[in-house]
């Protein structure tokens, strides 16, 4: 059955633009095309998509509605993955995204909209509880991250910084592998390793790959968006 979206952003020329690009992808059904926060909540209520995609921005206050509609949806619509779709790269807008949890949401950079393959697995993702932060958004917090003292990524070593990067990125344990040229088995002994010194849970429903990333987002500072 195809993944069924909503689809929300102000702009017409992008609303129609990605409409017709999703429209060739026969996984993709979209069930309702949206200008605003709250035709978009409406619409969500009536078709109970599986996942929805939206600019951050949108009226009526065009700040940060794509965020505070994944917050409602945590409580309405559990089951409605969601990706946010920014022009902005900072970890105050990510963080807030993945406030609630990680499960069902994706943070991407707008100009992913031209990378079909991205942005269908972005929702694919989504829509089965998975989830994505732009490579972009890893790499500037990565950035951030090797000139900020007293922080639990300097206890990794050069190799686990790559392979912690690869991992926040959504690459799995094989595509690690021949990107590093490591063998699986030692990209698995690097991930235990990195996941031992950031302290992360053990526990069966912790999504630890994502958990790792948004080590990252939660050491930024947090500023007003």
């Amino acid at each position: 059955m195809p993944i069924r979206v909503v689809f929300a952003e102000d702009s017409l020329l992008v609303r129609e633009g990605v409409r017709q690009l999703l429209a060739t992808v026969p996984e993709i059904e979209i069930v309702a095309v949206c200008d605003d926060r709250d035709s978009l909540l409406s619409a969500v209520e009536t078709t109970k998509p599986d996942a929805v995609l939206t600019d951050i921005r949108m009226p009526p206050t065009n700040s940060d509605e794509g965020i505070e509609v994944a917050a409602r949806l945590r409580e309405s619509n559990p089951r409605t993955g969601v990706v946010v779709l920014s022009q902005f790269s900072e970890a105050t807008y990510a963080l807030r995204l993945f406030d609630q949890g990680a499960s069902g949401r994706a943070y991407l950079l707008k100009e992913r909209v031209s990378d079909l393959d991205q942005l269908v697995n972005a929702l694919r993702e989504v829509a089965r509880g998975g989830s994505v932060i732009d490579p972009k958004v890893v790499e500037a917090l990565i950035a951030a991250r090797s000139q900020k003292k007293n922080s639990a990524l300097e206890l990794l070593t050069p190799r686990e910084r790559d392979v912690m990067a690869a991992v926040a990125q959504g690459k799995n344990n094989a595509a690690i592998a021949a990107a590093l040229f490591l063998t699986e088995r030692g990209v698995e002994k690097h991930i235990n390793a990195i996941f031992s010194k950031l302290g992360l849970s053990e526990e069966k429903d912790v999504h630890r790959r994502v958990r790792a990333a948004l080590i990252y987002l939660a050491e930024e500072p947090r500023t007003a968006p």
